[in-house]
């Protein structure tokens, strides 16, 4: 059985951490989204098809030519946009046989395709797909059911409860029949939703299983954050590989890379996550659910809270990184502060793709993306993004989103005078 992974979008309301690549390759604990997709898909399937389209060289550098032995086959997208029209990518790798589909750009665990091929093959149905309950499907597509059918696929319905389409999939080769009658939905794309209900309505047998555990569809900058607390919650295991230095404190659970230092006087408190080659303190202190990536410096007088900080990025002098996304390759001037909570302790807004969106937090720091460098005293406000390989100047207080390549300075005249 082949595995299908859609990994060709770029998510756009996750910049600017896609400015230069696609949401996929972005590390969680420390490991690249598609990673853990990979991972659940690998006990059933001989073979894994990537769909690629945005920056697919750097899923390619990601992945290489196979996975825990597996072949990977790269698959170009076919002009157009959609669900349906990604999967139609497939059509000539897959064959005639069954075969399974996964948004690369979402979360779950090994259960919910062991559900899904089960109800898949148990019932011989067409097409089968893995739903999960919630109380608000206002973010949602609703799935209707009769007994153990599928009747119909909705739109978002409001906030009322029900199943959801988690974006897991299992179908018979026929569905490229269907697939082929699909017409642009009102949003301009070929969806595989619209192909489910051709797929009903010509009277082929649509199941559906469900899925208890935990799924997250990691299309904002704090869906990261929420997903980065559940791995460090509960699949972390103290594990020492550096060196920690006499008079640090490690509060378990804690794992550290190879060759990574951690320097007398930091204080360091599970589930905390930091990879190889990294520098960490001296007088440090770094607090619950926060992952550091490979060739960091974290130093003296820096604290750092339920945060991401990518690769080769560092926090040296006398920072605060709360709630916050730092991107790899950037560094904070001394000083520098990111905000992350409201004086009037409202819910943080973020503005996504040109609308304020509100987080459902209370607690969100800044989002900073890739090759990012600040200078002495940087303030940010809450919910900021600044985007990649900008410079933001010393005493620049960010009170709005700042673009890619953007220079932000204060000028001021310096008066020089003999005393």
């Amino acid at each position: 059985m082949k595995g299908v992974v859609l990994a060709a979008g770029k998510g756009e309301r996750l910049r600017p951490l896609t400015d230069d690549r696609p949401k996929v390759v972005l590390k969680v604990a420390n490991k690249p989204l598609i990673n853990y997709v990979l991972e659940n898909l690998d006990p059933f399937v001989d073979e894994f098809i990537i769909i690629v389209r945005y920056k697919r060289e750097k899923i390619i550098e990601t992945l290489g030519d196979e996975f825990n032995g597996k072949p990977i086959t790269y698959v170009e997208q076919l002009p157009g946009n959609g669900t349906a029209k990604a999967i139609e990518s497939a059509k000539e790798h897959v064959g005639n046989e069954e075969f399974i589909v996964v948004n690369g750009d979402i979360y779950f665990e090994e259960e919910a395709i062991k559900e899904l091929i089960s109800t898949f093959r148990r019932e011989k149905s067409d097409a089968a797909l893995v739903v999960k309950h919630f109380e608000d499907l206002s973010h949602f597509g609703k799935i209707k059911t009769e007994g153990t059918l599928v009747t119909k696929v909705l739109e978002k319905p409001g906030n009322i409860p029900g199943y959801a389409n988690l974006g897991i999939y299992a179908f018979k080769s026929s569905v490229f029949d269907f697939i082929a009658q699909t017409e642009l939905s009102k949003r301009g794309e070929y969806e595989i939703t619209d192909t489910l209900n051709l797929l009903i309505e010509a009277g082929k047998k649509v199941v559906y299983a469900v899925y208890e555990g935990y799924w997250n569809d990691i299309g904002r900058p704090w869906n990261l954050l929420e997903l980065n607390e559940y791995l460090l919650k509960n699949k972390l295991k103290h594990e020492i590989r550096g060196t920690v230095e006499e008079g640090a404190v490690i509060v378990p659970p804690v794992e550290i890379g190879e060759g990574t230092v951690v320097k007398s006087g930091s204080y360091i408190i599970g589930p905390v996550k930091i990879g190889k080659n990294s520098r960490i303190g001296p007088n440090c202190f770094i607090r619950p659910h926060t992952s550091i990536g490979d060739n960091c410096h974290v130093g003296n007088a820096v604290e750092v809270k339920n945060s991401i900080i990518m690769d080769h990025s560092n926090a040296p002098h006398l920072n605060y990184v709360g709630d916050s996304i730092i991107g790899e390759n950037t560094n904070l001037g001394a000083g520098t502060i990111t905000a992350n909570l409201r004086h009037d302790r409202g819910n943080i807004k973020v503005e996504i793709k040109g609308r304020l969106e509100d987080s459902g937090r209370h607690k969100l720091g800044a989002i900073i993306g890739h090759n990012v460098k600040t200078g002495i005293n940087v303030s940010i406000y809450p919910g900021r993004k600044i985007g990649s390989g900008s410079l933001i100047g010393p005493g620049v207080v960010v009170d709005r989103n700042v673009p890619p390549r953007t220079l932000v300075i204060i000028k001021q005249e310096t008066l020089v005078k003999e005393l």
